[in-house]
């Protein structure tokens, strides 16, 4: 996950006033998608819940890449 700017491919979403952008052909392979901002104790970030199965985990707190 990071920021980034609309590319032509891309597939564009607005939620609460935030825009996400993905690649069509990687949501297409990942969709549905779930993005939720989590708060707790230990810590804060996005959790990223797809049907893509890459054994990868993001965990709680995304904050620029997701490696396996």
């Amino acid at each position: 996950m990071s920021l980034d700017e609309a590319k032509e491919g891309d597939k564009i979403f607005k939620e609460d006033g935030i825009t996400f952008v993905i690649d069509e052909k990687l949501f297409e392979q990942v969709k549905p998608i779930s993005i939720e901002f989590i708060d707790s104790e230990r810590g804060s970030g996005f959790s990223i819940i797809s049907s893509l199965s890459t054994g990868a985990s993001c965990g709680a707190s995304c904050g620029g890449g997701c490696s396996s």
